[in-house]
């Protein structure tokens, strides 16, 4: 596949590229240099829950945390 440079330094990714990578409008591509010329990279976006999972920690299981919090759970009555 062949692409050109256009005056304001723009390319145009092919569409099969951006079909098989998921290249939407406004994907981030990380860009590194590299001695044969230049690698571009789908940015992964992570979720910013992703940033505070396991932040919180909690010995035990999390129903030891609820029981805890509200109290014992009410057994099944038969």
């Amino acid at each position: 596949m062949k692409t050109t440079v256009s005056e304001r330094g723009q390319i145009t990714v092919p569409k099969k590229v951006r079909d098989a990578l998921a290249l939407d409008m406004g994907t981030e591509l990380e860009i590194e240099l590299v001695p044969a010329g230049f690698v571009a990279r789908k940015k992964i976006r992570r979720s910013p829950w992703r940033a505070v999972v396991g932040v919180l920690r909690s010995p035990g299981s999390s129903d030891a945390l609820i029981d805890r919090m509200r109290g014992p759970a009410l057994k099944a009555r038969r």
